[in-house]
């Protein structure tokens, strides 16, 4: 999904949040508007179709988690990322209840909030290709993974791989010779709500390396993008 064919909805009444968060999306490319009030953002959606909708819980009149309830009355699909001020657990459990795809809290970070996005529409983007289409098996040079049994091979030879491992390797192997940051990896991997670092990223790069490279030390297959994060093979 390009960014410029996505419309995303921000309702925030702090008018000061609302125009970071839509100068950062917008400067990525993604068309944004912004509500200020639940009524606003219901009137938008009934107008106009959206890609995502930016919620705060905290707003007049009519707060996000009745805007959520009322969103998800007429459309199951759209995803809605909650933020919050909120941090207690029952408010998040509430949230996602009501039908939120994520929730995050107040005071959050920009380069986080894009992350999690992108994830959500990564995640829309595999989820939106036909069951009998998704591949269940891939390879690539010597590596050859089965999903659905999760076994890989290497020349031919069966690797042991831990979970992580192994959601690691598909996560590559969908998408040869795309650059993956370390905080991509670690969301689409690990999930929204993992707390580790990108060392943990590492890590696992590294022992995965020394499962299925012919040198570890000198890898061909996760290559190493300097100052960004990984590629899995060369451009195809």
């Amino acid at each position: 999904m390009e960014p410029m064919s996505l419309k995303i909805l921000v309702v925030e009444d702090d008018p000061d949040i609302a125009e970071l968060i839509s100068i950062h999306l917008g400067d990525l490319g993604y068309d944004v508007g912004v509500a200020i009030t639940g009524k606003d953002a219901l009137q938008q959606l009934s107008a106009e179709e959206h890609a995502l909708v930016v919620l705060d819980i905290m707003l007049p009149e009519m707060d996000g988690f009745e805007v959520c309830r009322r969103i998800r009355e007429t459309d199951r699909k759209i995803p809605i990322l909650v933020l919050s001020a909120r941090t207690e657990e029952v408010d998040k459990v509430l949230g996602l209840e009501l039908g939120a795809d994520a929730y995050m809290t107040k005071p959050f970070s920009l380069r986080e909030l894009v992350a999690r996005i992108k994830a959500i529409f990564r995640r829309i983007e595999v989820d939106s290709q036909p069951a009998e289409s998704r591949q269940k098996k891939y390879k690539f040079d010597r590596v050859e993974a089965d999903v659905e049994r999760r076994l890989v091979t290497v020349d031919g030879k069966p690797v042991e791989l831990t979970a992580k491992e192994f959601d690691l390797l598909i996560a590559f192997m969908q998408f040869p010779g795309k650059v993956f940051s370390r905080h991509e990896l670690l969301e689409d991997v690990w999930g929204y709500e993992y707390e580790g670092y990108s060392h943990t990223v590492n890590s696992h790069i590294n022992r995965l390396r020394r499962k299925i490279e012919r040198v570890p030390t000198s890898p061909v297959l996760i290559q190493t993008v300097w100052g960004v994060g990984y590629r899995f093979g060369a451009d195809q």
